[in-house]
């Protein structure tokens, strides 16, 4: 720690800071995950010179930097750290900018956990940014003309397909057999209910 913080001193006037510096910072934030002194003090020195962006290009930073914001309690402080950053794992990002709004909820709630429900109202209700997700979420929704063809075959053929009627369902449909099967265990669920 004490040696980065030497080159960190040392190298805040560069236009960018060395490789080996961006190195040493990402090692140390995995290292200090648990260390919630250490990883404060190690955030500031980095959020505090010049250069930041440069250190934001590197998910362990970013992720340190995330975990500091929420332990404070400074929740829209990582988002905006989120938007800004510059890492290239993009799912890691979306996953932190989820866990960011959990944490919110959570202390909104004061609980511990939340339901697997309560997390997909907070994602549908807190999407995140193009800059984080530039393709936008993922649907999961089928289209149109794959729903007509599952209700159809449920209502004329079977609500219970056997595995080769799934199969052959995920064939025609491009979709995998878990998929389906999936899909009618949904269906029959939202009948009896």
């Amino acid at each position: 720690m004490q040696q980065f913080m030497a080159m960190l001193k040392k190298n805040e006037n560069e236009h960018r800071p060395p490789t080996k510096l961006l190195n040493l910072a990402g090692q140390l934030c995995q290292e200090l995950q648990s260390s919630s002194p250490s990883l404060e003090e190690l955030v500031e020195a980095m959020m505090g010179c010049k250069n930041k962006r440069y250190f934001l290009t590197n998910i362990h930073v970013v992720r340190a930097c995330v975990s500091v914001h929420i332990h404070k309690g400074q929740h829209d402080a990582a988002c905006r750290l989120l938007e800004y950053c510059k890492a290239e794992e993009k799912e890691e990002l979306v996953q932190l900018w989820h866990e960011i709004h959990y944490r919110r909820v959570m202390e909104k709630q004061r609980t511990d956990f939340l339901t697997p429900l309560q997390k997909f109202r907070c994602r549908k209700r807190n999407p995140p940014p193009i800059s984080i997700c530039p393709e936008g979420l993922k649907n999961r929704n089928y289209s149109e003309e794959v729903r007509q063809h599952l209700h159809r075959f449920a209502a004329e053929v079977t609500a219970n397909p056997n595995k080769k009627q799934r199969e052959g369902l995920a064939r025609d449909m491009n979709l995998q057999p878990t998929q389906v099967y999936n899909w009618f265990a949904n269906y029959r669920r939202r009948k009896k209910s």
